[in-house]
């Protein structure tokens, strides 16, 4: 089995912000496999989706971000997944809005729902969707910044990078994720 993650913070004030764009990910994955996520378990929301390749569960954790370990750690132990089925999906300010950079491991690099992951799993060596969505403004602080909406500009290169998560992560169900990896980190 595999699972899918998508990171960000429940709730209306928050959906389509910036440092969501991991849930918006799994929405998009959820309406595109026609699977809505209507099961709960340890502070998140799930789905369990039966493909040509196998289990697959998409996952937001209601945790609020900072907190996302304390969802998926007893996830993965409940069904009995392994780290490396896990896929991340998270918002990066060291990226171009609407960039993607996948990764096998690293740091937190800053990032408080991946520290708490990190925390939670024990390893940083999990498969990792970053969507870019710049730095802040000179003087704008970076949580203001992370929780706000998106521009009108940015909302569509966001709808190409959610096409190329959704893309990314089907990818990786039948093929080794170093190879989606590469595949995608050299587009564009």
């Amino acid at each position: 089995m595999k699972i899918i993650v998508g990171l960000g913070n429940p709730g209306k004030l928050y959906e389509h912000t910036r440092h969501n764009i991991g849930f918006d990910v799994i929405d998009a994955l959820a309406e595109k496999w026609e699977t809505p996520l209507t099961n709960s378990k340890f502070n998140g929301m799930y789905t369990t989706v039966h493909r040509p390749e196998g289990k697959v569960l998409l996952v937001k954790p209601l945790t609020y971000m900072n907190l996302s370990g304390e969802c998926v750690g007893p996830l993965m132990d409940y069904f009995d997944i392994e780290v490396e089925d896990l896929v991340v999906i998270y918002d990066d300010l060291d990226l171009e809005t609407g960039k993607l950079r996948l990764r096998q491991k690293g740091s937190a690099g800053g990032h408080n729902g991946i520290k708490s992951l990190i925390q939670h799993l024990g390893t940083q060596e999990f498969n990792r969707i970053r969507v870019g969505i710049n730095r802040p403004p000179a003087g704008m602080k970076v949580a203001d910044y992370v929780l706000a909406k998106f521009s009108k500009e940015d909302q569509v290169l966001m709808q190409d990078a959610i096409v190329n998560s959704v893309n990314a992560v089907e990818a990786s169900l039948s093929k080794p994720f170093l190879d989606v990896m590469n595949h995608f980190n050299a587009s564009k």
